[in-house]
């Protein structure tokens, strides 16, 4: 009996080892990642620590561990993403001349149906939005993010940054229309493909 508790607790330790050696390797890298397809700093520590909760409850299930940990991070997300659906989806994905037959960005983003063509097709969304978003001036990406991914009102913007409110509309109507156009264009490459 007092074999059996002895070996219990070694692969008790053995696991704990694991799960420390890999959130001391991959957690950088990790971090960057989400940290890039969200807004907020403490949006991107929250997901790390569900996913390392997560591993930390399968670690002696999970084969290819990079992989693994990167598909449960996007998935998470994705999952943030679709909770919190921005107030002007029809200004930002330009859907409203979409026909019938084409990708209409807001169905499919928040669609309940989880398929591996949908999931990709997210992915692909929230990975062009983000790269767009980091092309904008600093100034456009600030008043969008805050505008539409963290909820703010103009006035509290504006009493935020010190901007006036028009200038806070019109750069965001810039960016607003950026996006769109580089929606549009992956939109229609995957159209076409």
């Amino acid at each position: 009996m007092h074999n059996a508790i002895s070996i219990s607790d070694q692969v008790a330790e053995q696991s704990k080892r694991n799960i420390t050696q890999v959130i001391e390797a991959y957690s950088k890298r990790l971090f960057g990642f989400i940290r890039r397809r969200v807004a907020t700093q403490a949006d991107a520590e929250d997901i790390l620590q569900d996913v390392f909760y997560q591993f930390a409850d399968r670690v002696d299930d999970v084969d290819q561990v990079a992989n693994w940990l990167f598909t449960v991070a996007r998935n998470k997300i994705t999952d943030g993403k679709r909770k919190h659906k921005p107030s002007l989806l029809d200004d930002v994905f330009g859907t409203e001349g979409a026909e019938n037959d084409q990708l209409d960005w807001t169905e499919l983003l928040f669609d309940e149906a989880d398929n591996p063509e949908t999931s990709y097709l997210r992915g692909v969304f929230w990975d062009i939005l983000y790269q767009s978003l980091d092309e904008l001036p600093e100034e456009q990406k600030q008043v969008f993010v805050l505008h539409e991914m963290e909820g703010l009102s103009f006035k509290e913007i504006a009493a935020q940054t010190g901007e006036l409110v028009n200038t806070l509309i019109s750069r965001k109507r810039y960016a607003v229309l950026y996006l769109r156009q580089k929606l549009e264009v992956v939109r229609n490459e995957l159209l076409n493909y």
